[in-house]
């Protein structure tokens, strides 16, 4: 078995469109295609409930990958009824999305104009990660999720430790 990384992230959002506007404006998405294109939809019923685990009578309205150039896909879901509050960091289960960014001050401005405000400042990685310039932020998506924008341009204490490094960019 060989698995060799990340292909795409999954969220689930309030509003296709004005999702789809945030990931652009703030973190230079693209929309690569509709898997279901709204006026298509909702696709429903028993098949797609067990398909998904979801509860009875729910229906798919819109479903929309996109990408940035260097990621993961981010595959935008849209549901009638709509599901329950976005989950917070004290919520089981995956609850926020991490972003390499090289300028996390340049980052964090775009994203808070497309609409994220941050929950507090840029603070220095704590512990195994730190490093001189190494910082991360988080911030509240438009529909109530998670993000975090991590920057780590020096080495991290635990490299010293193990063979495992960390994916950064080359300095150049």
């Amino acid at each position: 078995m060989t698995v060799r990384g990340i292909d795409h992230i999954g969220l689930t959002v309030p509003d296709l469109e004005a999702a789809t506007r945030f990931l652009a404006d703030a973190l230079g998405a693209e929309v690569l295609y509709d898997t279901l294109p709204a006026g298509r939809g909702p696709v429903g019923g028993p098949e797609t409930e067990q398909r998904l685990g979801v509860p009875p009578g729910t229906r798919q309205l819109a479903i929309r990958m996109l990408a940035r150039p260097d990621g993961p896909g981010i595959e935008l879901f849209a549901y009638d009824p709509p599901g329950r509050s976005p989950a917070l960091p004290h919520d089981l289960g995956w609850q926020h999305l991490a972003l390499y960014v090289d300028d996390l001050d340049a980052t964090l401005a775009r994203a808070v104009e497309a609409g994220a405000p941050p929950l507090a400042p840029p603070h220095p990685l704590p512990g195994p990660e730190a490093g001189p310039a190494n910082r991360f932020a988080y911030l509240r998506t438009p529909w109530g999720s998670t993000l975090e924008l991590v920057t780590y341009p020096d080495p991290q204490p635990y490299e010293e430790e193990t063979a495992r490094r960390r994916w950064r960019p080359a300095r150049g």
